[in-house]
């Protein structure tokens, strides 16, 4: 779940497909969603990944990308990366390659965790 800060300072939350790359988490959206609008305006977030009892939340700041040539073989990737090759290629062609994306790079500030080994 990516949590995201609203205009009146509540949190939003969206669960968002997600990839480490390298020391970043690389993300995805639909230019306009509220979890873009929110974080064009504050940059900060938070990313929660839960298996059963253990978690991991990372903090940190974003930067967003709207550069076409960047987002659209990112969202591409992480497509791959959740529904394979086959599907990916689908949504890119129904769906993906229609919108406006822009991607999310959020800089691994701060972890926490529970019941990971150290």
């Amino acid at each position: 779940m990516l949590a995201t800060i609203n205009p009146d300072c509540t949190p939003q939350q969206s669960a968002i497909w997600f990839d480490l790359d390298g020391d970043e988490i690389l993300m995805n959206t639909k230019r306009g969603r509220l979890k873009d609008r929110n974080l064009v305006r504050d940059p900060r977030c938070s990313l929660c990944v839960e298996d059963e009892y253990r978690y991991l939340t990372l903090r940190g700041g974003v930067t967003l990308i709207a550069d076409q040539s960047v987002a659209q073989p990112d969202i591409r990737r992480l497509a791959t990366r959740y529904d394979g090759a086959e599907r990916a290629e689908e949504q890119m062609r129904d769906q993906f390659s229609k919108e406006e994306r822009v991607t999310i790079r959020m800089r691994i500030e701060q972890i926490y965790g529970e019941g990971f080994a150290e």
